[in-house]
């Protein structure tokens, strides 16, 4: 009993070492540049999101200096909202052989920006009051790419689901683990922010045009062309809300994500990852195990507790997920764990994803999952 009570223990310290910190923006510094900032949103069928973002943009004070929606073939009214929201409509030529959407719509978007500044925005996310100024004032500081994880607003309870999908998306990006600068970190896709001469010497979105998950491989193109990337918390800068059409939408959207595989998540980072997940399945095994008495109750209580409180502080610095999460974690879990396995078949089987009317399809002449 102590062996396994002493395995899973490590397996929980694992969880420190993967999400170690997640640093803030740092706060405005008065310099100002927001006139020189491009404000690029891809957008695709995304009516229902892309008001919000806008109205937040036109709250700000002062304002960036243009924002331009590329209006991804949408098939509602994505277009004519982004105009009536003060947004330059750049409407998508024909996607080319070979290219992602996103990718396609964000190089058309950074070649019609006028801006010196580029900032590319989901439509998913949104600006608070401040926001542009702190992320200038981060820009400033840190220079080459700059991107942020844009903390997670959880409106409906089926939303709360995200809640290891969110984790596991942060901790592969690899910029928030105890092992610092020995790991390539990669780019957060919904926010980033990089100069316009930095963007087109790495070679932009063109350059990883074929990825599905572009921000992985973006941060590598950066780094080959001598240019810095930084990734920090968005609390406080920048939220999103993901998938608020429904359960049907989130499964999607996260099968799209693990269409591309866990290829850009550095090995130890990956490792450390499937380590900690791991030991929160034998710790939630373990709770029954030691009610029916073939476990010690207490020592499965304090595992399955300390498992609780920390994914209740892991989750508390990315979203406005509820405590009673934390606490019911094996529901969220095995959502997880499930989604993952049917993405992993259905991939294995050369099927593709459906996300805003395109097959996705895998990555697996690339090596897959």
């Amino acid at each position: 009993m102590n062996v396994i009570i002493g395995i899973v223990f490590c397996l929980w310290l694992a969880g420190f070492l993967f999400f170690f910190r997640i640093p803030p923006c740092r706060k405005d510094d008065g310099g100002g540049g927001e006139s020189g900032v491009s404000v690029i949103i891809p957008a695709r069928n995304e009516a229902a999101s892309l008001p919000s973002l806008l109205r937040s943009i036109s709250a700000l004070k002062p304002a960036p200096g243009e924002v331009v929606v590329v209006d991804d073939g949408s098939e509602d009214a994505t277009a004519s909202l982004a105009r009536e929201g003060g947004a330059r409509v750049v409407p998508s030529s024909p996607l080319p052989p070979g290219w992602r959407g996103k990718a396609w719509a964000c190089w058309q978007g950074a070649n019609s920006a006028r801006g010196g500044i580029l900032l590319f925005l989901d439509a998913d996310t949104r600006l608070l009051p401040g926001g542009l100024k702190r992320m200038l004032a981060e820009f400033r500081a840190t220079g080459g790419a700059l991107s942020l994880h844009p903390y997670h607003t959880c409106v409906r309870p089926y939303e709360e689901l995200s809640a290891f999908f969110q984790i596991l998306m942060a901790a592969g990006v690899a910029a928030f683990t105890v092992l610092g600068r020995r790991v390539r970190a990669g780019l957060f896709g919904q926010s980033l922010m990089i100069s316009r001469e930095d963007y087109f010497r790495a070679g932009g979105h063109r350059a990883v045009r074929g990825e599905i998950l572009e921000n992985f491989f973006l941060a590598s193109r950066l780094r080959r062309a001598g240019i810095g990337t930084s990734c920090r918390g968005g609390r406080g800068v920048v939220e999103m809300r993901m998938y608020p059409d429904g359960l049907r939408s989130l499964v999607s959207g996260w099968s799209k994500a693990f269409a591309a595989g866990a290829a850009g998540t550095p090995r130890p980072v990956l490792a450390l990852t499937g380590l900690w997940l791991t030991g929160a399945i034998v710790a939630t095994a373990l709770l029954p195990a030691g009610a029916l008495g073939a476990f010690a109750l207490l020592p499965a209580v304090l595992l399955y507790l300390l498992y609780s409180l920390q994914i209740f502080s892991m989750l508390r610095r990315l979203g406005n997920y509820s405590p009673l999460t934390a606490l019911l974690f094996p529901a969220a879990l095995f959502f997880y764990l499930g989604v993952f396995t049917r993405s992993w078949f259905l991939l294995r089987r050369g099927a593709a994803v459906e996300w805003k009317g395109r097959r996705i399809e895998s990555d697996s002449e690339k090596g897959g999952i």
